[in-house]
């Protein structure tokens, strides 16, 4: 039975559902170690002895066992107890738990209150891990769990001087501690704003595509010239909003506008004076200027947000980001889910990451597989011939696989890996390209000998010129002469003839066949 303490004790016991319990019965000593995470502000430790848990015990005789909190205290009672001094050893030691491994604490309060006896544990894992480290013998099954339910249904009652709601809080402080202890980066290495970033600038861009096209189909009816002349969206919509109607562009200044120079100024001047455009309604203007300002304003913000995204990759990821750009990195990032789950993909999945729907489909048809997927963008791969893409994607994979590595594990925020790693993919391009230019032109690589002497001309010797030597011409023979025309005629009229003679003798066949 829990003996009765004194309130400043039972202060000291206020411990989350996390803790260790040691069960004995007549023939095997047994210790239930509990791991859940909703851990008080200080989180304890405990053992309580039994003389209840048999190796045959029904489940539901267990479960019945702990119905009420005197039934409870007639199946264990406290053995031993203990707490932690604040939050951070409690918090380190709930973290230990739930990644199943052996605390520091955990690992004290074992060798001293468990002795030739049999551990029973409601995580495999962190029984082997024990087993390992400690010696003990640990045992898992169903009774167990039970046992444990029942425990923590009554746990209030079984420490003593403990209720709800002086649990709540500590468990909720805890746990919240404990979240952001799994999120093992510091605000700035937080990769979710990275994934949302890229998201939305995929989106922004389809919703620009969009209005900015209908900007110039709407306003297109007024005054066509001027989609030929102004290609930029951006530019094309603040010279509408700023115009209005065609016949104001003589008395406008367009310099405001960055992409317009004082040409395509003149230009744009003298085709509003012969443009073939129809006349429309103030209101219609009206109409076509705010469309302009969504234009214009979501250009402005996606600018805005791909230099937020330019920052952001360069605290998260730099040696990803020099490596194939925040655009690229920020999608293989956001494909994978997470920075973390990237750097655990293998080089041939970096690779065609992004190609899955052509993979499988190769696959099933057993066609060659794709040699690149999201990484094909990036400007290293661009640079390479065609025939050269798949071995500079592979090489370049390789490469960001290490980087994404070091990023995620790493805690070096220069980006020196990555400057390394691009010299290294350029270098590799370079000689791809050198290669192929020697075997065109027919140069082979010279010796170290000859290498040597090229750097000092002045010991070179130039050899003579060879004389022109006529008994090496290589005589052609003459074609043979064609046929006269007049051989091909007769050819062709014998051909003819014979046709002639056996669709006769055909037809008389079938004339005798009838007959008969």
């Amino acid at each position: 039975m829990l003996s009765q303490k004194s309130a400043r004790e039972r202060t000291t016991r206020r411990a989350s559902i996390a803790g260790v319990f040691l069960c004995v019965d007549s023939r095997v000593s047994r210790c239930i170690l509990s791991k859940k995470e909703t851990t008080a502000l200080t989180t304890n430790f405990f053992i309580l002895s039994s003389s209840f848990l048999h190796t045959n015990t029904q489940t539901q005789a267990l479960a019945k066992s702990f119905s009420s909190a005197d039934s409870a205290k007639k199946v264990v009672s406290m053995k031993a107890f203990g707490k932690f001094e604040n939050t951070t050893d409690a918090l380190a030691a709930a973290a230990t738990m739930v990644e199943s491994k052996v605390g520091k604490s955990l690992k004290t309060f074992l060798k001293k209150h468990v002795k030739d006896e049999t551990l029973a544990i409601a995580d495999s894992k962190l029984g082997v891990a024990i087993k390992e480290k400690l010696g003990i013998e640990c045992v898992y099954s169903n009774n167990v769990m039970e046992l444990m339910r029942g425990v923590r249904s009554q746990l209030n009652e079984l420490i003593g001087g403990l209720t709800d709601a002086d649990i709540a809080p500590m468990a909720l402080g805890l746990s919240h501690s404990l979240s952001r202890y799994k999120l093992k980066f510091s605000p700035e290495k937080v990769d979710t704003m990275v994934v949302q970033a890229i998201g939305l600038l995929d989106e922004l861009d389809k919703e620009l595509n969009t209005y900015a096209m209908r900007v110039r189909e709407w306003y297109g009816w007024h005054f066509p010239e001027l989609t030929k002349i102004i290609s930029d969206n951006y530019a094309y919509a603040k010279a509408a909003k700023l115009m209005g109607d065609r016949a104001n562009a003589a008395n406008i200044d367009f310099s405001g506008i960055d992409t317009i120079d004082e040409d395509v100024e003149n230009e744009i001047k003298d085709a509003a004076v012969i443009s073939m455009g129809t006349e429309i309604a103030q209101t219609d203007l009206d109409n076509i200027g705010q469309l302009a300002d969504q234009v214009i304003s979501l250009s402005e913000y996606r600018a805005q947000l791909s230099e937020y995204l330019k920052a952001r990759m360069n605290a998260i990821a730099p040696n990803l980001t020099v490596l194939v750009g925040e655009l690229v990195g920020a999608r293989l990032i956001s494909h994978a889910g997470s920075l973390i789950n990237l750097a655990k993909q293998p080089a041939s999945t970096v690779q065609i990451l992004g190609a899955e729907k052509a993979l499988f489909r190769a696959l099933k048809t057993k066609h060659d597989t794709p040699k690149y997927g999201l990484i094909y963008h990036a400007s290293l791969i661009g640079q390479a011939a065609p025939k050269f893409k798949g071995k500079i994607s592979r090489v370049l994979a390789a490469k960001c696989s290490l980087a994404t590595r070091v990023d995620a594990l790493g805690e070096d925020t220069e980006a020196s890996i990555g400057v390394n790693a691009r010299a290294t993919v350029e270098a590799r391009l370079r000689q791809l390209e050198g290669k192929t230019l020697g075997d065109a032109s027919g140069v082979t690589k010279m010796k170290n000998e000859n290498k040597k002497l090229d750097k000092d001309r002045e010991g070179a010797v130039v050899a003579a010129k060879k004389a022109y030597n006529p008994d090496k011409d290589v005589v052609v023979e003459e074609k043979k002469e064609k046929k006269s025309k007049k051989e091909k005629k007769e050819k062709k009229d014998k051909k003819s003839k014979r046709e002639r003679d056996n669709s006769s003798s055909d037809e008389k066949k079938s004339k005798k066949s009838k007959d008969s």
